[in-house]
């Protein structure tokens, strides 16, 4: 099926993937008319365009109008123009994804967006905590300052009768703290992006035990019993969940028949065709089959290992950077992240489905993987000496049960499905 195409389909594919002909993006014979234009190369039109606007913003042909004192906003200037020209590149001659909408441009900017922060956590990786700390400042003036951590478990009564505001303020300042909302929007997304109910509780529960595993690091992870399984698992993490997997079921439901926008009837349909481009093109339910054998087990943990992982990162660069939670750099890294991680899910599903002897995972899956890893490692770097207390005795006892069970369980199965080969081969 082409991207704007007028046949029927009633195959389901993945969110925005492509079709296993690419060459098929390059007849524009078979687009609609109103949008093939999209999809022919202008590569050199845009190059012109492109060197225009370097030369107004650069003032190459009037250095002296465009002359700036402050050696600090020239440089600023330079970086931001050398990250533009870098995206410009990758929007154009950065290699495709298995994503089509609503335009496989949007996702070679994203892909180049990803490059650039990784680049950015790369550099920052390679400067010592202060300096880090004070670069923040460039991103945002309101960075570069200390931040006090708030602990959610100070008080862990639901009930507080001498409290002159509210006998019930605990539970008012933990419902109306601004990490409820996206608890619920978070768990949504990714309800959208894995489709696998059993996998999301585990990632939600999994990621509790990380809270409790790492309380005595930061105070944000201090929290009550109550708002850790009723407020985040029963309620947010469970809205969230199943407003997604709704959603999953409406699109698993859902008959593609694309029509092109000149061949609407009428206004309505066509605006309802356009905004019809942001929706996925087919869909196909993710198969992950944890429970095949060993090696997809691995497989499927390792990618649970991941997003917990990114989730974890979150709050250890604010501690370590003083990025309070409520600054933009926050919001802006998980949208990039959740753009990054929807190519990187469809791609390492199709790489667990691809039966070929030889395979490798997509430039996404590389990118995410990449990014988590220089996170981790500044997360590391500039934690030493932060957290003077010791990780309580029980909790190293604890994992190290759940590594020696999960080991045994691992080569228990090996030993049985060899076992179970060997008697294959002799009968």
């Amino acid at each position: 099926m082409e991207v704007n195409g007028q046949r029927k389909t009633k195959r389901k594919d993945c969110f925005f993937r492509e079709d296993n002909n690419a060459n098929s993006l390059n007849n524009f014979g078979e687009f609609d008319p109103w949008t093939a234009w999209a999809y022919k190369p202008r590569t050199i039109s845009l190059l012109l365009i492109g060197t225009c606007l370097l030369v107004w913003a650069s003032g190459a042909l009037d250095p002296e109008s465009t002359a700036s004192n402050d050696a600090v906003t020239s440089v600023k200037r330079g970086v931001w123009a050398m990250i533009a020209v870098f995206l410009a590149y990758s929007l154009l001659q950065a290699p495709s994804t298995v994503l089509i909408r609503p335009h496989p441009a949007i996702w070679r900017l994203v892909h180049g967006m990803a490059v650039v922060y990784l680049v950015a956590l790369t550099f920052l990786l390679f400067q010592n905590r202060g300096d880090a700390r004070q670069l923040m400042k460039y991103l945002h003036p309101d960075l570069g300052v200390e931040l006090p951590e708030r602990s959610y478990g100070t008080d862990c009564r639901i009930y507080v009768p001498e409290n002159p505001k509210s006998r019930f303020n605990n539970v008012y300042e933990t419902l109306f703290d601004e990490f409820v909302l996206a608890h619920i929007f978070g768990w949504w997304g990714k309800a959208i992006m894995i489709r696998n109910q059993p996998l999301l509780w585990v990632l939600s529960v999994g990621f509790e035990f990380m809270e409790l595993t790492f309380r005595h690091m930061l105070p944000n992870f201090n929290e009550c019993w109550w708002d850790s399984i009723i407020l985040d698992i029963l309620i947010c993490n469970w809205f969230g969940i199943w407003a997604g997997m709704r959603s999953v079921r409406y699109f698993d439901g859902k008959t593609y028949e694309w029509v092109g926008i000149s061949r609407q009837p009428n206004i309505i349909g066509k605006v309802k065709r356009t905004l019809g481009q942001f929706t996925p093109a087919r869909w196909d339910k993710d198969e992950w089959h944890p429970l095949l054998g060993p090696w997809r087990f691995i497989q499927v943990l390792s990618l649970c290992i991941v997003f917990m992982t990114v989730e974890l990162n979150t709050f250890f660069l604010k501690f370590c950077l003083w990025i309070p939670p409520r600054n933009p750099l926050v919001v802006y890294r998980l949208i990039l992240w959740w753009l990054i991680a929807i190519p990187t899910i469809r791609e390492y599903n199709t790489y667990l489905q691809d039966r070929k002897p030889v395979k490798k995972v997509g430039a996404f899956c590389w990118l995410s993987l990449a990014i988590c890893i220089v996170e981790l490692l500044i997360c590391i770097k500039f934690g030493h000496g932060l957290f003077p207390n010791p990780m309580p005795p029980r909790l190293i006892i604890f994992w190290t049960c759940v590594g020696l069970v999960l080991m045994i369980f691992l080569l228990v199965w090996s030993w049985h499905i060899h076992r179970a080969m060997m008697r294959k081969r002799t009968f």
